[in-house]
């Protein structure tokens, strides 16, 4: 990264100076950093540099020690930096670039460009720390955000300007959902998609980066990552730059923002991270005792305005598969709309991977959606709980020993099962299968045909892997 660059990572310095006098190094401890001002300390929050070291070094005030010591915490590398180093204070947080100009490009915390294509040369910059939204200025109106995907919009509809979370272990599709959202929506999408990757591994952002590029999307997204390979302290606050750029397209030009964020759990984990390394004791199965509050502060600030709203659909790793782990539980408060993967189904073939009967969404009420949809919803519930409960039954007597009313019950939950998974586009690649993007009206449509015993007499497999229901009928798939 050449010189002039660097100078302006994280903002200008006041009139291009520090604020005098510089502090001073007193101990370097990995990505912990103490520092000694002989004036007024640096209040929290606020961004040090390195005066003299090669490359830059850039701190964010954690913790006051004393009243002329302060403990920081690292957001770049700490080679090169040793006791007696002058510390700048640059007076104002950590900032990133805000405006048009980042529309198609690739950025870190910092917001300098990591996609090889030149210095983003933006009109402003705005602080990464901000309050939520005040409760008077947000828009309470609830709406459907259609994705083009059965299983969510059946059963677990999302909010326009609400939080949705995909709750999974390692390996059950999370990454695969998020990018099909991402490309269903992009295309008849009039907003700006923002991609903020928390934790990312640098062979994750490349693809993505590629494929929508080749999708043709990528002049409406930006992209913001906070890499594996980066210390922790950038990790934490890369959610916080991606939700500032999403603020702006919301709040300056009046526009709709799809975030997605992938993954929650590393947010948490980086903030882990920089709990253990300030010294903080630990707190439930060793997470750090801030973490409800961390979250909070970035969660409350995805809310609408009278002018636009942010939309957002989180990736949230669950540690073991395990729904009562501490970041799972703190992150479910938040959310309008939780999306469950399971293992089981993965394992069975059922792709998306969606555990249908746990997952849940709030806005699947008929206030909102309309009595038909929600009276669907609800009989594929019924029939899916009645499958789930005869399976035992099935498993040791077999099939034919159930009543007749509860063979047809099977016949159904099978058929809707099927009919709920779906081809995506970013996977046609690897199954084969071209991809379907389904409207909520075919949906619902689908699954009131198969709930009134019309394909009864079709092979279940028939409506594998389809997009409408119309599909099977076309092949004339027939028992």
């Amino acid at each position: 990264m050449n010189s002039s660059l660097s100078e302006q990572r994280g903002g200008p310095l006041p009139n291009g100076q520090g604020i005098d006098p510089p502090g001073k190094v007193i101990a370097v401890r990995g990505n912990v950093v103490d520092v000694d001002f002989p004036g007024t300390i640096p209040p929290r929050y606020q961004l040090l540099r390195s005066a003299h070291s090669h490359p830059l070094v850039q701190l964010e005030v954690q913790s006051h020690l004393s009243p002329n010591r302060v403990r920081c915490i690292a957001l770049t590398a700490t080679q090169g930096l040793r006791r007696g180093a002058a510390i700048i204070d640059t007076g104002a947080p950590l900032t990133i670039p805000v405006g048009e100009q980042l529309l198609g490009r690739m950025i870190n915390v910092f917001g300098d460009a990591i996609d090889n294509k030149g210095a983003i040369d933006t009109p402003g910059r705005r602080p990464v720390h901000a309050h939520p939204l005040a409760l008077d200025k947000r828009k309470t109106e609830q709406e459907i955000f259609e994705t083009g995907i059965k299983a969510i919009d059946l059963l677990v509809p999302l909010e326009r300007g609400g939080k949705a979370g995909l709750f999974g272990g390692a390996g059950v599709g999370k990454t695969v959902l998020v990018t099909e959202i991402i490309h269903n929506m992009l295309k008849r999408y009039q907003g700006v998609c923002l991609f903020c990757g928390i934790g990312e591994r640098n062979r994750e952002a490349e693809e993505l980066y590629r494929e929508m590029d080749e999708a043709g999307v990528l002049d409406k997204t930006v992209m913001v990552f906070g890499q594996m390979n980066e210390p922790p302290g950038a990790r934490f606050r890369v959610g916080h730059a991606g939700l500032t750029v999403a603020e702006y397209f919301r709040d300056e030009t009046n526009r709709d923002v799809l975030l997605l964020i992938d993954n929650i759990f590393r947010f948490v984990q980086s903030g882990m991270e920089v709990s253990g390394l300030m010294g903080q004791a630990p707190s439930q199965v060793g997470y750090q005792p801030t973490l409800a509050t961390e979250l909070a502060e970035l969660e409350e600030r995805i809310c609408n305005s009278a002018g636009g709203a942010i939309t957002s659909v989180q990736a949230v790793y669950v540690p073991a598969d395990d729904l009562t782990d501490p970041s799972a539980t703190h992150t479910f408060p938040h959310l309008s709309a939780s999306i469950v993967l399971s293992r089981q189904r993965a394992s069975q073939g059922f792709y998306p991977a969606i555990d249908l009967l746990n997952s849940n969404s709030k806005m699947l009420s008929p206030q909102v959606v309309g009595k038909r949809h929600y009276h669907i919803a609800q009989q594929v519930r019924s029939v899916l709980a009645e499958y789930e409960e005869l399976k035992d039954i099935i498993s040791m007597l077999g099939l034919d020993e159930l009543a007749r009313k509860d063979r047809e019950t099977v016949n159904q939950a099978r058929r809707v099962e099927r009919f709920l998974t779906q081809p995506f586009y970013t996977t046609e690649q690897f199954t084969g299968h071209k991809g379907r993007l389904v409207t909520l009206e075919q949906t619902l449509s689908g699954c009131e045909r198969i709930l009134a015993g019309e394909f009864s007499e079709y092979n279940e497999k028939s409506l594998y892997m389809i997009g409408t229901v119309n599909e099977p009928r076309e092949a004339a798939v027939v028992v």
